[in-house]
């Protein structure tokens, strides 16, 4: 779901989750079938709009029979390769957004998109297509966000998406309508006009990427302080003494586009990486490890290793300290511009941030900056805001089978909540090919769908590839492509 722009006050009072839903106009027009129309947070009437008021809590009593479809909500990606799906595969469906057009988070226009102008893909343009629609030769290895945009948009219009998308829709609750679990649980979905509608089932599309999660620092601090999904540009650097927290590919995209205008920047980092160049022997860096065999995961990772210590070198003389794991047990940093600015003397490496003392900040070592803006790139909450804590707790993913599909609610459905080592898209596209199938084996071929709960109702499948993620949140959903991707292809054949 969408997130707001979070920007912590002076007096450091960080947004909390309920910030993030506060309504934010009075009232929208009417969602129209496959028209752009302006959004609003909510679509309450005003104080003094009696009819408005009227209609509101009309709405709210009428319940509006879907039966016999399902609910898409989110028109990013994963609601996009799920319309296609849906359609291919007969099902019926709606598809809602709460934004005025297709894109998700690649719409830098969209309320709440975390995307900032230096933004590119950190796969590349070979591996980070739709399985039916391959990016155009035009682009370059790394396309930017609005080239991924286009993209999206020119698949969406491949697919006749917009004509059955509802825009400026926002859902704000789904819950199964009886408590029991099993394939024949209705939904009952209320949307932020208080509209409720009843559907077979509901399929998430809404991403992970929405609602920021900023640490809780002790202490005070007089500057400026935002999280990265605020940033947009590098203006805000100019002249200033720019702290960036937190080491993952956006904070070093971040890190890098503020050393160039500022008068002094800072990258906080808790622990040490792995830098990947994008490019390696003149090819992109995952195009190149796809073209050679696939090695077994201890020689993998002692070859890449190398590799890198020869085309990197030792990135302690540039003050990053060490990684404090193997390469592949947690996601690297596709960016070399961040030891290019670190080598010129453009940014300066700093531990963790201890506390926050007024103009300055203490780090973990006991040193101490003058700090004018905390720039906080420290990634997103796993939440799905719409489903209650009988659904969903944040952070565990143990009742999504595959990521996927709710072990104890089997038409409700998560598309794209996962993180991996290579491009999503591809891997987007085969869930939602698998979500549709199921639903039409489901209505057409019981004994195929059997075959599949087998599958759900035992172990989960490991998707380390022998891998030994780092214990952290980030990796609670994170799988390896390669068996990912085998995996989802198997149980389509067995479907299909």
């Amino acid at each position: 779901m969408g997130g707001s722009v979070y920007r912590i006050a002076r007096d450091n009072r960080l947004p909390t989750f309920l910030d993030a839903w506060v309504p934010r106009s009075r009232s929208v027009p009417a969602p129209a079938l496959g028209r752009p129309v302006p959004v609003g947070r909510h679509a309450f009437p005003g104080p003094n709009d009696g009819r408005g008021l009227l209609a509101a809590l009309s709405c709210a009593a009428a319940m509006v029979d879907r039966r016999g479809r399902y609910l898409v909500v989110g028109a990013g990606p994963s609601g996009l390769a799920a319309a296609r799906w849906m359609t291919a595969c007969a099902v019926p469906f709606d598809l809602v957004e709460r934004q005025r057009d297709v894109g998700g988070i690649w719409d830098i226009q969209a309320s709440g998109s975390p995307m900032y102008e230096s933004a590119h893909f950190i796969s590349s343009k070979t591996l980070s297509a739709f399985r039916d629609w391959p990016m155009p030769e035009s682009y370059p290895d790394y396309p930017s966000h609005r080239q991924v945009l286009s993209y999206l948009r020119a698949y969406a219009d491949r697919h006749d998406v917009r004509p059955r998308a509802e825009f400026g829709v926002e859902v704000v609750s789904a819950r199964p309508a009886s408590p029991g679990n099993g394939t024949g649980s209705e939904w009952l979905v209320e949307l932020a006009t208080g509209e409720r509608r009843r559907y077979d089932g509901v399929i998430l599309a809404t991403g992970l990427q929405w609602i920021p999660r900023v640490p809780a620092i002790p202490g005070r601090f007089d500057g400026e302080t935002l999280h990265s999904s605020a940033f947009r540009t590098p203006a805000l650097a100019q002249g200033r003494r720019i702290l960036v927290v937190g080491g993952g590919n956006s904070g070093c995209d971040i890190a890098v586009d503020v050393s160039r205008t500022a008068s002094r920047a800072f990258l906080s980092l808790r622990r040490g990486y792995w830098f990947v160049p994008k490019h390696l022997f003149g090819v992109p860096a995952d195009v190149f490890g796809h073209r050679g065999p696939e090695l077994p995961r201890w020689l993998e990772q002692a070859v890449f290793e190398r590799l890198l210590r020869l085309l990197v070198g030792d990135l302690a003389r540039l003050g990053l300290p060490a990684p404090d794991h193997r390469l592949f047990e947690t996601h690297p940093v596709l960016n070399t511009q961040v030891l290019h600015a670190l080598g010129h003397g453009e940014l300066t490496v700093k531990p963790d941030v201890r506390a926050l003392r007024g103009p300055r900040v203490l780090f973990a070592d006991g040193s101490e900056e003058d700090v004018d803006v905390v720039i906080f790139a420290t990634g997103y909450r796993r939440v799905l805001p719409v489903l209650g804590p009988e659904l969903h707790r944040e952070g565990d993913v143990s009742d999504l089978f595959l990521n996927l599909r709710h072990r104890r609610h089997p038409t409700l459905f998560v598309l794209g909540f996962f993180e991996t080592d290579a491009g999503c898209f591809p891997l987007v596209d085969l869930q939602a090919e698998l979500v549709a199938r199921l639903l039409r084996a489901q209505r057409d071929a019981p004994a195929r769908l059997a075959r599949f709960e087998r599958r759900s109702s035992g172990p989960p499948p490991d998707f380390s590839d022998g891998v030994r993620f780092l214990g952290v949140e980030r990796m609670s959903n994170y799988v390896r492509s390669r068996p990912y991707a085998r995996y989802l292809e198997q149980a389509i054949r067995e479907l299909a």
